[in-house]
């Protein structure tokens, strides 16, 4: 925003001689803000019991599905893909930020946290997609980013006109940048006519001071406006920034978990909401019940795809993972930032077998699974594309080159380099591929009660088999995954005296029974998937 210009008005002179009044100044209006508070009024919730055990799908709506023609996702797009959603076995969405930005793509710069950017719709048309959802029982949460805003949002432009401005103190400033930081290799301070502003990612996105309990309760509100509406809860947008002590003290701050803390006590006032915090940096610290309830699991993912690439050491790891971490954790492959890696396909080679594995393995364990839109189906990285932006192209529903299926218009950005071969139309007719073994995963764990929130016992490997259990009241699975490229033999243990298991996946397999002592051997073949249903 430049500097703010003095209008300069000539007076008009009367009577005879004298000096001339100097000339008014004119400031012109700031823009209006809106931080009214926002009462509790919870709708009630049509879901299910559990339905946030079920696997959610991360979808980018301007990625997504165009309903419109101009090249761009939007909310009825997303709309007119729910049965497809449903038929997958998805129980609830994370929507990346749909709220008015001013990036215009990926929307983590907020100028108004209580309205839907008008390239994706309307509020009526979110409400409509809560309607339809909830309809089909899949529940939906939005993004939300509480550490900073837009620069444009009215609060910032309000704070940054004058060190006396009532906004002032909402956001994070000093007289002149102080030395010594570094932030994710760059200075975080940002300098103006009236100040320096604290701005770690971007200079578009200045951070929120969240030790003043006016801002805090300004976010408590937004987060009501959200949920009256019938919206299924949040995924709370680096959690590890919220607070900043110092230049070496700026992450993971202990004021940032009783933020959260109280952030998920507002959340659970509501029926059968849910919530979820991005953590990098200490997923399971902000895992436990004292801060979030749930973060992504960033620390298991890539132990995840080391393990279906054969790697035996990675397997352990895999099968140690929730002895000791909180069993809210959300585990994900991939997702929409290139911190966390290329898309599954370019990261795994584009080895199907070696993807089935690992999907297998998140799909099956406890917490709850997060798929990345287009990886049900294999996509990879945008054709010539780098970055962030590579990571989040179109959606492939179709074979076609030119638009993917996606749009009647032309993409606003590239589409998958791999979209002839790896879509939704050539996918679904193939019983071998990739998307029909993600509905035969998640088919397992909506039918298997002990698979979707089950306990999780007797977890091993040996080489580059991985065995567990997992069991619930009436339900035991047992999963063994074999990594390895040759065959292998799992002695399993606890299955209870002569118990019967049934062979769940894959069709056709031999069933098994245990010994007097509960015990089984089971013969696992190279790169493959076994589970069974442990019936006393």
């Amino acid at each position: 925003m430049a500097p703010l210009l003095a209008l300069g008005l000539a007076g008009c002179g009367g009577g005879g001689g004298g000096g001339s009044s100097p000339p008014p100044v004119v400031t012109p209006a700031l823009p209006s803000v809106d931080v009214s508070s926002v009462a509790a009024a919870d709708p009630g919730s049509a879901l299910p019991a559990g339905w946030q055990h079920g696997a959610f799908m991360e979808i980018f709506v301007r990625s997504y599905a165009d309903s419109d023609g101009n090249g761009m996702g939007d909310l009825k797009g997303l709309i007119s893909k729910l049965d497809y959603l449903q038929a997958l076995g998805v129980k609830g969405l994370w929507l990346m930020p749909v709220t008015v930005s001013q990036d215009g793509d990926h929307g983590y710069a907020v100028v108004n946290y209580r309205d839907i950017e008008s390239a994706y719709g309307s509020l009526a048309d979110l409400d409509e997609l809560l309607r339809q959802a909830h309809a089909r029982g899949i529940g939906v949460i939005l993004d939300y980013v509480m550490n900073h805003s837009a620069a444009q949002n009215p609060l910032f432009l309000n704070s940054r006109d004058s060190t006396s401005n009532p906004y002032r103190n909402w956001y994070v400033w000093q007289a002149t940048a102080p030395a010594g930081w570094s932030v994710y290799g760059g200075n975080p301070w940002r300098t103006t006519t009236t100040g320096a502003y604290y701005a770690a990612f971007s200079d578009t996105m200045p951070e929120f001071n969240l030790t003043n309990g006016d801002v805090v309760a300004y976010h408590q509100s937004n987060l009501r406006f959200w949920l009256n509406r019938g919206v299924d809860g949040f995924r709370f947008d680096a959690v590890g920034n919220l607070v900043e002590n110092g230049p070496t003290a700026w992450l993971d701050q202990p004021q940032n978990y009783t933020l959260m803390q109280g952030m998920q006590s507002l959340v659970a006032g509501y029926a059968q909401r849910y919530m979820v915090c991005e953590a990098p940096d200490d997923p399971q610290g902000f895992g436990q019940s004292t801060a979030c309830g749930a973060a992504f699991a960033f620390d298991l993912r890539g132990n995840i795809l080391a393990a279906a690439a054969g790697d035996a050491s990675a397997a352990q790891k895999v099968a140690d993972y929730y002895k000791t971490a909180p069993a809210g954790m959300a585990s994900l492959l991939a997702n929409h930032d290139s911190f966390a890696g290329a898309r599954v396909w370019d990261q795994l080679g584009g080895d199907a077998v070696r993807y089935k594995l690992a999907a297998a393995t998140y799909l099956l364990l406890p917490g709850t699974p997060f798929i990345y839109y287009g990886e049900e189906v294999g996509m990879a990285g945008g054709s010539g594309l780098s970055g962030d932006a590579a990571l989040r192209s179109p959606m492939s529903w179709s074979a076609s080159t030119s638009n993917g299926g996606f749009t009647s218009g032309t993409p606003y950005r590239a589409l998958a380099a791999n979209v002839a071969s790896n879509n939704v139309a050539v996918e679904t007719a193939d019983p071998a591929s990739l998307l029909n073994f993600y509905k035969a995963m998640l088919a397992l764990r909506n039918g298997v009660p002990a698979l979707a929130a089950g306990d999780y016992t007797q977890a091993s490997s040996s080489g580059a088999l991985l065995q567990f259990q997992r069991s619930s009241a009436g339900s035991k699975a047992l999963v063994l995954i074999n990594y390895g490229s040759a065959a292998a033999t799992a002695g399993v243990a606890s299955l209870g005296a002569n118990a019967s298991l049934k062979s769940l996946y894959p069709s056709g397999a031999a069933d098994a029974t245990a010994d007097a002592s509960g015990q089984a051997s089971i013969s696992v073949p190279a790169q493959s998937l076994r589970v069974f249903q442990v019936n006393p």
